[in-house]
């Protein structure tokens, strides 16, 4: 979604600019075209070959330059960029761009410029909590412009505190969100799953699966990155959740199927990417069981094996398609499932679809290394309800995310 994209990155004066470095590098390479305007008092701190360097295109500095020509430039960079990011973000910067100050190159673009603004703060708590620092913040929040909330974290004074500079995954995903506010899910409101469910027996064990979430995930930041937004409801996973993604961490299929019920209403979207258990211990014992036995009931055999008794869990897209399928306000949901198959796919997919009255379902077999739990990438086919059947190439999670999301879209404009 980088691609192409033109981004202007105005560097201020703090110790955190090193950070810029690395998030300038990662937009240079997801392909957007990086401008960099630094600050006088940023240059104190890094170089502007540095940037350069990194964005394969020249820095600007000075406004005042002899030759004049910096005043044509700063016209047109205001024009061409698609998004300006401020980063690290001063207290003197958010000031003079709150107040419409154009005394450098940074801030007169800012000031000509009709791109959305993005800021993230970096300075020590006190000045971040300052109520005039707060004041301008609140400022700029009402003409538009989106804010990346600090961190709590070690300071460059060595205290702790919040004004830390987020990581550059997060400023990654901010950028994403501001970039996505035209995205053709802009004012839609999407659901997905992502994850496996885990089951409990006991205090320390449960009944799961190997779904690692990655491909929920992907699905979750690409329909960010669109516009939505987005609800993610995730089972247990290491994964860290997408900047601007609203999400709802369960455990059970039972708490997944409750969660999905709530976020569907005036829900445009449902995608079940997450491997929700078919069955569920009957009965989950409050205390560890013991290989010895004794303690609560179970059903020990003579070699010190026990049985355990399951039970089928909801079916969340059946319970779904037996209920309505208009939303609040009349919108229809589109909805859309998963299988994962070790063998007769096509079969079983069709069969899932019908059944559960799916608009798209996605297939894949998770027994090939290239398409299993836990890989970066993988081979899918799609099944649309009209019987049409899509078999996709290996592609990394995000594409295939981006591929689902271009057949969804359209879905949503049917009556």
């Amino acid at each position: 979604m980088l691609l192409d994209r033109r981004i202007l990155v105005g560097i201020c004066g703090g110790i955190a600019s090193y950070k810029a470095v690395e998030l300038v590098s990662r937009l240079q390479q997801a392909g957007a075209l990086v401008d960099v305007i630094m600050s006088e008092r940023a240059e104190e701190f890094i170089r502007p070959l540095t940037f350069s360097t990194m964005s394969h295109r020249p820095v600007y500095t000075d406004l005042w330059e002899p030759s004049g020509r910096a005043a044509e430039t700063h016209i047109a960079l205001a024009e061409e960029t698609e998004l300006l990011v401020v980063v690290p973000a001063t207290a003197n910067t958010i000031a003079k761009l709150a107040h419409g100050m154009a005394d450098n190159m940074l801030t007169a673009v800012a000031l000509a410029t009709k791109a959305p603004l993005l800021i993230a703060p970096a300075m020590h708590h006190h000045m971040y909590a300052h109520p005039a620092t707060q004041a301008n913040l609140a400022l700029l929040r009402e003409r538009g412009a989106m804010i990346v909330e600090p961190e709590v974290g070690r300071l460059a004074s060595g205290e702790v505190g919040i004004g830390r500079l987020p990581d550059t995954p997060v400023l990654l995903g901010a950028i994403q969100v501001a970039l996505g506010r035209t995205g053709d899910l802009a004012g839609r409101r999407v659901v997905v799953t992502a994850g496996g469910t885990q089951e409990p027996i006991d205090p320390v064990r449960f009944v799961g699966n190997r779904s690692s979430g990655k491909m929920g995930y992907a699905l979750a930041a690409e329909a960010r990155d669109r516009g939505a937004h987005v609800i993610l409801i995730s089972g247990p996973v290491v994964l860290e959740a997408p900047y601007g993604v609203e999400i709802e961490r369960v455990e059970t299929a039972v708490q997944m199927r409750d969660a999905v019920l709530r976020a569907v209403v005036n829900a445009d979207a449902l995608v079940m990417s997450a491997a929700v258990a078919d069955f569920r211990p009957a009965v989950a014992a409050s205390q560890k069981i013991k290989k010895e036995g004794g303690g609560e009931a179970q059903e020990f055999d003579a070699q010190g094996g026990f049985s355990l008794r399951l039970v089928r869990n909801p079916d969340i897209l059946a319970e779904l398609a037996a209920s309505t399928n208009e939303q609040g306000g009349g919108r229809r949901l589109v909805r859309v499932g998963f299988a994962a198959e070790t063998s007769d796919l096509v079969k079983n997919a069709r069969q899932k679809l019908s059944a559960k009255r799916l608009d798209l379902l996605v297939a894949n077999d998770v027994s090939r290394p290239d398409s299993g739990f836990g890989t970066e990438t993988n081979k899918v086919l799609i099944f649309h309800a009209n019987g049409q059947t899509e078999d996709l190439p290996v592609m990394p999670k995000a594409a295939v995310a981006a591929a689902i999301w271009d057949r969804i879209v359209p879905l949503m404009n049917v009556v």
